[in-house]
């Protein structure tokens, strides 16, 4: 199965071919002003099926207050989808990568008015270097690690600018199990998968990234979200500084 998966991805790969020239001359960030409108819309279905998961997760996020506002930051925020799930008076600090989610995110800003937010930082999950030291309650990253180019680093930065006791929400899409078809699949529709999903892995095994990143506690579980195969395969939880 390992031969015929590689086969099947270097196949794709071929077909990939104008994606990969088009990425190589600089084109490919016309897309990146069209996927804030797609994730925007591809968004709402996701919090629909999975508005009860969502929910549970943040439930606890009152629990990682320190003093007065309870503040979150949140890595790759896109369109604000996970707003709707912040306690009262929160104060959120939003950044992304992609400057073409502003328009998305005042939307969900101005819906959300249960909410103070303080700015939004055109920033990677890598590099947060203008948000200090040890100056949030909780860091919130929900299907970023995916296309963030260094999880570790993503990580090590989350943990440098929580406060002590504070904590990292995750909710991510991951690998499959080796033996499924799956996983599989996931593998040789990779390449292409790449490009519509604005650098987005689907095998990615994350999990792992988070067991090794030194948090004094870590609190996660893989479930099967009820979504397209691909993405199926999720882990959920928390992890305290």
């Amino acid at each position: 199965m390992a031969f015929l998966m590689r086969l099947c991805t270097l196949v794709v790969n071929v077909l990939c071919l104008p994606l990969h020239l088009i990425e190589a001359v600089g084109l490919y960030g016309v897309y990146k002003r069209i996927f804030p409108f797609c994730m925007d819309r591809v968004s709402v279905n996701y919090n629909k099926i999975m508005y009860n998961t969502k929910k549970e997760l943040f439930l606890s996020l009152p629990e990682f207050k320190a003093d007065g506002l309870l503040t979150i930051l949140e890595i790759g925020c896109g369109s604000g989808a996970n707003f709707e799930f912040y306690p009262p008076g929160s104060k959120v600090i939003c950044t992304d990568p992609n400057p073409h989610f502003h328009k998305y995110l005042k939307k969900s800003m101005t819906q959300n008015d249960h909410l103070t937010y303080e700015r939004f930082l055109v920033a990677s999950g890598e590099d947060l270097g203008s948000v200090e030291d040890e100056s949030v309650d909780a860091v919130v990253c929900t299907l970023v690690l995916c296309s963030v180019k260094s999880i570790q680093q993503t990580l090590r930065e989350a943990l440098r600018i929580l406060r002590p006791g504070g904590a990292l929400y995750f909710m991510e899409h991951v690998a499959a199990e080796p033996s499924s078809w799956t996983y599989f699949f996931q593998h040789v529709l990779q390449p292409i998968w790449y490009y519509f999903g604005d650098g987005c892995e689907v095998s990615r095994e994350t999990w792992k990234h988070l067991e090794a990143a030194g948090f004094s506690e870590l609190k996660q579980r893989h479930i099967e979200a009820p979504l397209i195969f691909m993405i199926k395969p999720h882990i959920i939880g928390y992890a305290v500084k």
